[in-house]
């Protein structure tokens, strides 16, 4: 069976809402500007929109998969309020010093997602805010692109927003 589906596989925090170190409550997620009409955009251009979070904060104690689980039902239901559809979400719970295999940088979650979702990791893409998003998303067979000032990191595409972001995805999907 081939893969048919594609994605954008998007990091949480930097990306989708503001990074607070170590977010353990959801009065702390704030949506990031135009993140709600670019998953609509997204979701009707016929990606799945997958998060995959590093949450080491749950190893180290400073925040509960219960809170975990409050923070994301209100990432859920904000975007709901633009019609926008997250379709799942990964979260590696380790410690850098674990080495797992699904820690980012490594690819363990976007190569899950794409087992899960059938997907077709060559006509997806992962958005990040750091180079280990970018990493990952390299080593996992997608074209990256990090939202980003910093011009020295290595993806396919830096930009400025998530709306740039955005539009390269559409411009892309288009080809």
């Amino acid at each position: 069976m081939s893969s048919s589906n594609k994605a954008v596989f998007l990091d949480r925090d930097g990306v989708i809402c503001y990074d607070v170190h170590y977010m353990s409550s959801p009065e702390q997620f704030q949506l990031m500007p135009f993140v709600g009409e670019g998953i609509k955009a997204l979701n009707d251009a016929g990606f799945l929109v997958i998060v995959v979070t590093n949450q080491s904060g749950l190893r180290r104690g400073l925040i509960t998969e219960e809170n975990l689980k409050k923070i994301h039902d209100r990432m859920i239901k904000e975007l709901s309020a633009y019609k926008a559809r997250i379709d799942d979400i990964f979260v590696c719970p380790c410690l850098p010093e674990e080495n797992c295999e699904c820690r980012k940088p490594r690819p363990g979650m976007i190569l899950e997602a794409a087992k899960k979702h059938n997907i077709d990791i060559s006509s997806s893409f992962m958005v990040g805010d750091k180079q280990i998003d970018a990493d990952a998303g390299k080593a996992a067979g997608c074209r990256t692109i990090l939202i980003a000032e910093d011009s020295s990191l290595k993806a396919d595409y830096i930009v400025k927003s998530f709306k740039e972001a955005v539009e390269i995805i559409m411009s892309e999907a288009k080809r």
